[in-house]
């Protein structure tokens, strides 16, 4: 039984271990679950975000988390908060995100997952402003973040994706801890 820092409904949030890069390694190799990301990670790669969540927690009290199942223990992906940089106009912020295996989509879990992951971040790690980024065309994503109540904020060019004409116009979502 896993040890989880907080739950919703249906789903755990816990640490990272090395037992998890199997699984998020074939998420990683998912076309479908990869189709707005500019490239599979290597399990190399994978093991090396595992680690770097893992070092996140240990700082900030938060990563993108990977998520089990309540009733059966099944590690489903990963739902969380990260410390990004890119955006010149934000310098440092936190951004939640999600990558769940696609087997398990259209059940409500990434929307469910994604709304207590704020509720962490505002109640449990008292941050003032929680930000979501996807690339344009990413429209499933966008739901989720209409869904759990985070703002439209504007479009930019994603300085990461500058060469990637697909990817590159992205949407910035925000939410404030009122």
């Amino acid at each position: 039984m896993n040890t989880y820092i907080f739950t919703s409904e249906r789903l755990g949030f816990r640490e990272w271990t090395l037992d998890d890069l199997e699984l998020l390694t074939e998420i990683n190799n998912d076309d479908d679950v990869m189709e707005f990301f500019p490239f599979k990670p290597s399990k190399q790669e994978t093991k090396a975000f595992i680690v770097r969540m893992q070092e996140m927690f240990a700082e900030k009290g938060f990563c993108y988390f990977p998520v089990d199942l309540l009733e059966n223990g099944e590690c489903i992906g990963f739902i969380g908060l990260c410390e990004q940089t890119y955006l010149k106009d934000l310098d440092v912020f936190i951004d939640i995100g999600w990558r769940l295996k696609k087997s398990i989509w259209n059940k409500g879990y990434a929307t469910e997952g994604a709304k207590a992951c704020l509720d962490f971040g505002f109640q449990q790690m008292g941050l003032n402003k929680i930000y979501s980024v996807a690339p344009e065309i990413n429209l499933k994503s966008e739901l989720i973040m209409k869904k759990i109540g985070m703002q439209r904020i504007k479009t930019f060019i994603h300085p990461k994706l500058l060469d990637n004409d697909r990817l590159k116009h992205c949407v910035l979502y925000e939410q404030q801890n009122i």
